[in-house]
């Protein structure tokens, strides 16, 4: 009886691991997605520095759309698949983690109504929250600490008072770095495991 219950857990484990290997494996570690919401936010930043802060307010709504399909194709680029199997079910939980953060964009967009930098700062936060899903799906423990950096950035900025290219940079300027970090990793993995 304990013996059996033991392999079930074996299993468990075994399958969870294999299902985020897979996730990582065909998303670099998730972070060419990273990499490319930190793009969007560069832009974003150029659009508020040019244009002023509504037209930002649109152009980080807008090229947000475009954050999975920009991922996919880094992905490729980098010799990865893009896609995750069609049976792994972290697949499933990423995509209702991304249903629920899109539900909570027009709370972000009411906010802008009131202020505009206040848009950026729950996005920063909405963001953050997303992140820490990931951590589960990708099983690296890493996205908690993109997820608190970014909620704190946002808090930070909320009680400084900052204007909104700060804060869309702030958000660029971490999202970058993470991105590049655990892409730095997730070849480094890659060399290692070939050798």
């Amino acid at each position: 009886m304990n013996n059996n219950t033991i392999n079930h857990s074996d299993e468990n484990n075994n399958s969870i691991s294999h299902a985020q290997a897979d996730m990582c494996n065909a998303y670099a570690d998730g972070s060419v997605g990273i990499l490319s919401s930190g793009l969007i936010w560069l832009i974003t930043s150029i659009a508020a520095f040019h244009y002023g802060d509504a037209k930002a307010v649109w152009v980080l709504l807008v090229g947000g759309t475009l954050i999975h399909p920009i991922g996919i194709l880094v992905s490729k680029s980098l010799g990865l698949r893009g896609v995750h199997s069609a049976k792994n079910y972290f697949g499933k939980s990423a995509m209702e983690g991304t249903v629920f953060m899109l539900m909570c964009i027009p709370l972000a967009f009411a906010l802008s109504l009131i202020h505009k930098e206040w848009f950026f700062l729950g996005m920063l936060m909405i963001i953050g929250g997303r992140y820490l899903t990931l951590s589960t799906i990708y099983g690296k423990i890493i996205y908690w600490i993109l997820g608190g950096v970014l909620g704190i950035s946002a808090f930070i900025l909320f009680k400084s008072n900052a204007p909104v290219l700060t804060s869309v940079l702030t958000g660029s300027c971490i999202e970058i770095t993470f991105g590049i970090f655990m892409l730095i990793n997730f070849r480094k993995r890659q060399i290692n495991q070939k050798v």
